[in-house]
């Protein structure tokens, strides 16, 4: 995968697939600027380097048609404010009127192009689409992790037909932030995985088992593995059809000799809700029709004792529903627990990053991913199709 700092760049139309699929309010004002700051050490290199920059990205799911609320309008505007330079935006991302807007670039101007998703023929990764995108530059650079296990026209297929074709900083950062962290870490390397489903992340956990020294489980999906150990969870959220599959990964993980922890107890409550009477119990010693919604003080303190000696923590989803404040303190222990320590932690994005924030540990960890589908991706042992496509 060649870097962008490997191609020369002055006076060349360079398209740079970016990740602008921001947060907004009603009004369309953007709520959280941080994946357009993230791009800002690779447009800034551009510009030093005489670069005519085009920008391009999907927000949202507006299904092939052009939807005003889902535009990038709002996103170039804080791309200037944040440059201190102008920052031209076109109402379209192909066709003749943005060809000329493209070729009339100088040297060091930035064109952000609006939605691709505004187009069916983007997701469906189709190849006069990518063509049309591809015959605006001179050099493709990936720069949006987020989509890279996506196979888009603007993500792997444009790079088919571009002239010079480089990874930008930010997905160089994220690819390499994950090998370190997973593929040549600093042991012990502690997995904690967290979240609602085992069948999202089944096949991260399968292809964990080949590296980690410690696997911690909490989250909803703590719960089938429960019930697959002969624990009642009673009225938790529960995959019935996983229990076999959580039986064998605790199995595999002890032949490889893993330390494998699961809660010892649980918060639990009678129904979703922050209003709800809530109440620490033993995992065998949930109420019926009750649902377990956080891990328990005693289950904190003993995955904070599996985290507190890590070289490296990988930790991908919540302890609980940390979305409502009354099931947040288990998220928010852990949270801390990897902050504290001396390890190298990656967070992988999505939920994950969400959780992160809200636990104000953000500035407190080695790295936050921007991406938590790429991020589950790479934990699957797989290839993103974005990288493939650079090679």
């Amino acid at each position: 995968m060649k870097s962008v700092k490997d191609i020369h760049l002055s006076g060349k139309k360079v398209f740079v697939r970016v990740d602008y699929n921001v947060p907004v309010d009603g009004n369309l004002n953007i709520t959280d600027d941080n994946r357009i700051k993230a791009t800002l050490p690779l447009i800034n290199y551009l510009i030093d380097n005489n670069s005519k920059i085009i920008l391009a990205s999907h927000m949202g799911r507006p299904n092939g048609k052009k939807d005003p609320s889902f535009s990038l309008g709002n996103a170039a505007k804080r791309l200037s404010e944040l440059l201190n330079q102008d920052v031209g935006f076109m109402d379209d991302c192909i066709g003749e009127k943005v060809s000329k807007a493209v070729d009339g670039l100088n040297p060091k101007e930035i064109l952000l192009l609006e939605n691709l998703r505004f187009y069916n023929e983007e997701k469906k990764n189709d190849e006069l689409f990518a063509k049309k995108l591809a015959s605006l530059c001179d050099v493709y650079v990936n720069d949006a992790f987020a989509v890279s296990h996506r196979e888009q026209a603007s993500v792997t297929l444009i790079a088919k037909f571009a002239r010079e074709k480089a990874a930008g900083f930010l997905l160089e950062k994220e690819v390499q932030s994950y090998y370190d962290s997973v593929e040549n870490p600093k042991r012990p390397l502690v997995a904690v995985i967290g979240g609602a489903k085992v069948s999202s992340k089944l096949a991260a956990l399968e292809n964990m088992l080949n590296f980690v020294d410690k696997l911690i489980i909490g989250g909803a999906m703590a719960n089938t593995f429960l019930k697959a150990q002969g624990v009642d969870t009673k009225g938790s959220m529960i995959e019935d059809d996983l229990l076999d599959t959580a039986a064998a990964i605790v199995k595999k993980a002890e032949q490889k000799g893993i330390v494998f922890l699961l809660p010892k107890d649980l918060v639990v409550a009678e129904k979703l809700d922050n209003d709800s009477d809530a109440r620490q119990v033993p995992v065998d010693g949930i109420p019926d029709n009750w649902m377990a919604l956080d891990i328990g003080s005693k289950t904190c303190t003993l995955f904070k004792e599996a985290i507190h000696d890590a070289g490296t923590i990988v930790w991908n989803g919540p302890m609980g529903v940390f979305e409502m404040e009354r099931f947040m303190p288990g998220t928010k222990a852990i949270a801390d627990a990897i902050a504290n320590s001396d390890a190298f932690s990656i967070v992988g994005g999505g939920d994950t990053g969400l959780a992160a924030k809200k636990c104000n540990v953000s500035d407190r960890v080695s790295y936050i991913s921007t991406g938590g589908g790429a991020f589950l991706h790479l934990m699957e042992g797989k290839k993103l199709p974005g990288v493939a496509a650079l090679e």
